[in-house]
């Protein structure tokens, strides 16, 4: 979001926005958002871990989902205002630090997102296009996202139903070629233990639903446009159950499918592991209609979370908790040009120094932390508060076992991404120390 110094005060109609959101609309808004890059990013690298139980893995994280998309349920019943998990902690806890470590976690899930999404980029061009080299594919998706993201981008619910349509009709091509594959007779891969040979057990499957957690982010989000829906104290709720319902059932038979045409080793050795289900699934299928809506799917969520990404430490410089000179705006533009020189070189070093499942395994930890953010929330508030005025109530157990399911996947992720987790919140705790420290010596001078 952009401020204008010179604009009016505003009035109370003018600060409320406008209510275009029914529970369709909100619905698919949801399955577009969680349906984006996820699956055809980690699909592969979950096979690699879980073999065949892939789909068990999945079943677990969307579980596991669907606990904090309750306890969302009911905060977006509670408190339906634009903020996201931002007013839901500040409200919770009243502690501005927290709520300041919030809004840094959500930038830096959006930095590694992006590196895993331009990584998955370079892997489905890579099937098509082998003769470009990872770096080259990586540093040119996101000059082109700058450059969309510094013209400016209007954001519209037809935009996003024609985002989301591109982006189901891959999984339903998968789905369909994949069924047709099997109904003809042909067996499926000889071996569907994982990689390494060994027998699954409990362990690789939650290392798996760990890694699929990734695949789910994007249904909180539905919460951040609950000023824009109307009757948001029942729509939200029921949009964030049905999306995620919608999209785990996907996710759910696409990745049961692609154990059936390719071994997990296969699937866990390509870089584009649906491309490689559709070619083994259907030969004469064009493959480059699969790529360009593999890419799309990429480049979309890539995209989103750039423009989230740059305007959360935009909204930082202005709180004062990063120097002011990235609070500027781009004077024809109005964009924030120059968080760019910030995200940019970040976002390339972690693509190119690291790999699609630590980063996809780093973006989920992150996001799971939130996520206990937001549970723990939920239990003072319905303490502080223990009816609901405005209608949802879950019960008191379920906001405990979300957070203690979210505890437990987060053991489950790789120690590498618990190490860039820690990193990631240590630099943000260090900010926030700094601007107490500064806030303090001006109010003293």
């Amino acid at each position: 979001m952009t401020s204008h110094p010179e604009a009016e005060p505003p009035s109370s109609e003018a600060e409320s926005l406008k209510r275009v959101f029914g529970l369709t609309a909100l619905v698919i808004y949801g399955v577009g958002d969680i349906l984006g890059a996820g699956i055809y990013a980690v699909v592969g690298k979950i096979a690699g871990l879980s073999g065949s139980m892939v789909w068990v893995s999945f079943l677990l994280a969307m579980f596991v989902a669907a606990l904090t998309a309750l306890s969302y349920a009911e905060l977006g019943s509670r408190l339906p205002k634009s903020g996201g998990v931002a007013y839901f902690v500040h409200t919770a806890f009243q502690q501005e630090w927290l709520s300041m470590l919030v809004g840094w976690l959500m930038f830096c899930t959006c930095l590694v997102s992006m590196a895993t999404l331009s990584i998955a980029f370079a892997g489905y061009l890579n099937a098509f296009l082998p003769m470009i080299p990872t770096w080259a594919i990586v540093l040119a998706m996101f000059a082109g996202l700058t450059l969309v993201n510094f013209r400016g981008m209007k954001e519209s619910s037809a935009l996003n139903i024609v985002c989301t349509t591109v982006e189901v009709s891959g999984l339903v091509i998968v789905i369909l070629v994949s069924t047709m594959f099997l109904l003809g007779g042909h067996q499926s891969p000889a071996t569907n233990l994982p990689p390494d040979g060994n027998a699954i057990g409990l362990t690789a499957v939650l290392q798996g639903a760990a890694l699929a957690f990734y695949a789910f982010i994007g249904f909180e989000d539905v919460v951040n446009v609950a000023e824009e829906v109307n009757n948001p104290e029942q729509n939200v709720p029921r949009a964030i159950l049905l999306a995620l319902s919608i999209a785990g059932v996907i996710y759910i038979l696409v990745s049961w499918l692609a154990t059936q045409v390719l071994s997990p080793a296969e699937l866990s050795a390509s870089g584009a592991p649906l491309l490689d289900v559709v070619r083994r699934a259907q030969p004469n299928f064009p493959a480059v209609v699969f790529t360009v809506i593999a890419l799309f799917a990429v480049l979309n969520t890539a995209l989103l979370n750039f423009v989230t990404a740059s305007r959360l430490l935009f909204g930082m410089a202005r709180e004062g908790l990063l120097p002011a000179w990235l609070g500027k705006l781009h004077r024809k533009r109005r964009t924030p040009y120059r968080t760019f020189l910030v995200i940019l070189p970040i976002v390339i070093t972690l693509a190119l120094s690291g790999t699609l499942q630590f980063l996809a395994g780093t973006t989920a930890t992150l996001i799971l932390v939130m996520f206990c953010l937001v549970n723990g929330s939920l239990l003072v508030i319905q303490h502080r508060q223990p009816l609901n005025p405005r209608g949802l109530r879950v019960p008191g157990v379920i906001p405990v076992l979300a957070l203690l399911s979210n505890l437990l996947l987060i053991a489950f992720a790789s120690q590498a991404s618990h190490l860039l987790s820690l990193g990631f919140i240590a630099v943000g705790l260090l900010l926030i120390g700094l601007h107490k420290t500064l806030m303090g010596r001006s109010q003293h001078s």
